[in-house]
């Protein structure tokens, strides 16, 4: 299981002329303070999620106070079941699986307290190149889709219903291979397409295994599609710790906001020592490209209320869960303000 730290260089730096700018010309955190060790399980390490590679590798979370310990959790349910057991402080992931065990765990549930995508991250993957796609050319076919009461399948389905398409009855949507698989799983089988987050989808075409024919993410419209999460009770506890991450975010988010894809690629590339930089800026300008990320991280009441109906068209919502009890925008709120 791969881990990330974010370290801050202190003291004898800071007895340099201007000390106080960070990487991005911002202010460092004091020396004098020790840092606080948070533990935060994502769902899965994506390019899909630059602002939070850029607070780590430009220190906005060492500036922050905090000493970042990265665990890959591969798959919201692990993620949840991390953050449940105490075993991660924070989890990223779906919010879908905040509102399951909001029904399950009624006495720690999770809150929401942060969001930091609102566009699917996921590309539909075909055996062969298809110019003029289609939605209506899944049918017959064969893919392999995503876990199910999962944001990536759901969303998936959502698509398909919004193009005339059931996914019960006009295609074969394979649920079987876990998380993070259906790449290796596409090159050896005989679907006829995948749904795969980067960087799976463009190495996949650089293997010449598949083609991009459709971004998910485009086809959906503005969707909440990954959010940070923490137990009522590390709420209640550590309000200081969440803003101070929070605060890291925002930077992150400010960033990307305000810099290339060119710029926000060579920040990230130490997170993707495997993947060559010109394929992470590829990646980073289709993210880019398609509005991928939000310009603060509220998460607001529409965007929670289209996540429920998301679930309900699933058949996957437990019942209408109220925004006030899953989500805290106090956090987010007061990080945009800085």
């Amino acid at each position: 299981m791969k881990k990330f730290i974010c370290m801050l260089l202190i003291a004898s730096l800071c007895l340099l002329p201007g000390c106080g700018d960070g990487a991005d010309g911002s202010g460092a955190a004091s020396g004098d303070a020790a840092l606080t060790e948070v533990t935060l399980n994502e769902v899965a390490h994506s390019i899909f999620y630059a602002p939070q590679y850029v607070a780590i590798e430009n220190g906005y979370f060492a500036e922050e106070g905090i000493d970042l310990t990265l665990v890959t959790g591969f798959g919201a349910d692990k993620v949840a079941a991390a953050v449940v057991s105490g075993e991660a402080d924070i989890g990223f992931m779906g919010s879908e699986s905040s509102i399951y065990i909001y029904h399950q765990n009624p006495d720690d549930y999770l809150i929401n307290f942060a969001q930091l995508t609102q566009r699917a991250g996921n590309f539909l993957v075909a055996r062969e190149p298809m110019d003029d796609f289609e939605w209506s050319d899944l049918k017959g076919s064969t893919v392999l889709g995503g876990r199910k009461g999962g944001m990536p399948q759901m969303v998936f389905e959502f698509i398909l219903k919004k193009n005339g398409i059931d996914p019960e009855t006009d295609l074969s949507i394979d649920q079987s291979i876990d998380f993070g698989s259906t790449a290796a799983a596409f090159t050896g089988n005989d679907s006829d397409f995948t749904v795969e987050f980067e960087p799976s989808a463009t190495a996949l075409e650089q293997e010449g295994a598949g083609y991009v024919v459709a971004s998910l993410g485009e086809a959906s419209g503005y969707v909440p599609y990954t959010a940070y999460c923490v137990k009522q009770s590390y709420l209640t506890e550590n309000p200081e710790i969440l803003q101070a991450f929070t605060n890291a975010l925002q930077k992150g988010m400010d960033y990307v906001r305000t810099h290339t894809p060119e710029e926000i690629a060579r920040v990230i590339q130490p997170q993707f020592e495997e993947t060559e930089l010109d394929t992470i800026t590829t990646i980073v300008a289709r993210y880019h490209g398609q509005d991928t990320w939000k310009s603060d991280l509220i998460f607001e009441q529409e965007s929670f209320d289209l996540l429920q109906n998301i679930l309900q068209e699933a058949g996957e919502l437990p019942a209408w869960t109220p925004y006030e009890d899953l989500v805290d925008t106090s956090f987010a709120q007061a990080a945009a303000e800085k």
